[in-house]
């Protein structure tokens, strides 16, 4: 299958080919955007556009699944939709935009990366890992602020609210852990530099497992929305009707399973391992309050509990290590009757819990 084939069956039909003028005015914004967006990794807005304006760009028309711009690895192009406002760079065309930029190829020209996404195996294993990183870098390449919305009965912060959104915020929590430097670089550059950092600080089998379900994330999603297309063109009248309403619900419940037990993932392979090695008050100190920060990226449900009942076992916890520690460093052993008794502490924080996750309703959106 040639490549006009492969666009057509994707929908996909090109109108012209992209002036030079306006490859190089949509080329300068991109690299001015990602120079100032991330100084951290030493990128020259020079080099970026002479890199993106030798790729091929197109107006095409573009099914409405699309996005706006889709970027095609195969003979390095981007088709931007023919309704596209091409003097306005959106997220959406920076997001195509470091796709290009992220080819790793052989010296035959084979692609083996895109960023995270392996392209020796046929099953493409992190692509949504990939996707997420490219969707949030483009957030920040577009300054976007910390939105507050609700997916799949999930209220959930998220840089990305239209795009990605849970597996954006999936990210950030990765992200929080080894910081963002690591991760941008990585996305970039299609090296190991996140994954090598985050494994350190949790494990592999983590790190793994999580890549695995961010793909079994978007694979539910991308079904969902097949499902709830096909639901919109059947006829009232449809024996079908019921069965495909049965499906979205299932799918919505499996995507809110998997993207809480992720979440939870993150939170206690990180946070266990950090408590494993504490060893100083500083130290403990520091980890009390990257804990209560975790709060902030975290995304819940009426009945979701797991970070709460977590943080008020870690606080029990640091207040006996806090005793080991003292004992340690002491002459005069520390009694732990000294400590203050569980329930009394417990209460305490009880209390301040009730304020970690006081969003108000105006503050959330309704999406699904």
């Amino acid at each position: 299958m040639n490549i006009d084939q492969e666009l057509k069956k994707e929908g996909i039909e090109v109108i012209r080919t992209l002036d030079r003028l306006s490859i190089n005015s949509i080329a300068k914004s991109v690299a001015d955007k990602l120079e100032r967006a991330f100084p951290e990794q030493n990128l020259s807005a020079k080099d970026l556009f002479m890199k993106l304006s030798r790729i091929n760009m197109y107006v095409a028309k573009m099914p409405d699944s699309l996005s706006s711009a889709k970027y095609y690895y195969k003979n390095h192009s981007i088709y931007f939709n023919e309704n596209t406002d091409l003097t306005h760079v959106d997220v959406c065309a920076i997001h195509e935009c470091i796709h290009a930029l992220q080819e790793y190829r052989d010296e035959k020209g084979n692609l083996l990366r895109l960023g995270f996404c392996n392209f020796t195996s046929s099953s493409l294993p992190g692509m949504a890992l990939n996707e997420a990183a490219v969707q949030l870098m483009s957030s920040y390449a577009m300054e976007a602020n910390l939105d507050t919305v609700k997916y799949f009965d999930i209220t959930l912060p998220t840089y990305s609210p239209s795009h990605y959104a849970l597996e954006c915020t999936l990210l950030t929590q990765m992200a929080y852990v080894t910081g963002n430097y690591d991760l941008f670089n990585s996305t970039l550059y299609s090296n190991d530099l996140f994954m090598d950092k985050f494994i350190l600080l949790t494990n592999k089998s983590t790190f793994y497992s999580i890549q695995t379900n961010l793909d079994k994330l978007m694979d539910l999603e991308d079904n969902l929305s097949f499902q709830t297309s096909l639901l919109a063109d059947m006829d009232e009248t449809s024996k079908n009707i019921e069965k495909i309403t049965n499906k979205i619900a299932k799918l919505r419940i499996q995507i809110q399973t998997l993207f809480l037990n992720t979440q939870n993932l993150i939170l206690t392979n990180y946070f266990d391992q950090k408590f494993n090695a504490i060893s100083t008050l500083v130290q403990m100190e520091d980890y009390r309050k990257k804990l209560y920060n975790f709060k902030d990226f975290i995304g819940y449900t009426d009945t979701y509990s797991f970070y709460n009942d977590y943080y008020v076992k870690k606080m029990a916890d640091l207040d006996w290590k806090r005793v080991e520690i003292q004992n340690q460093n002491s002459s005069i052993p520390v009694s732990r009757s000294l400590v203050p008794k569980k329930q009394g502490f417990l209460a305490r924080l009880f209390s301040k819990l009730k304020k970690l996750f006081g969003l108000s309703n105006d503050m959330v959106n309704e999406k699904m």
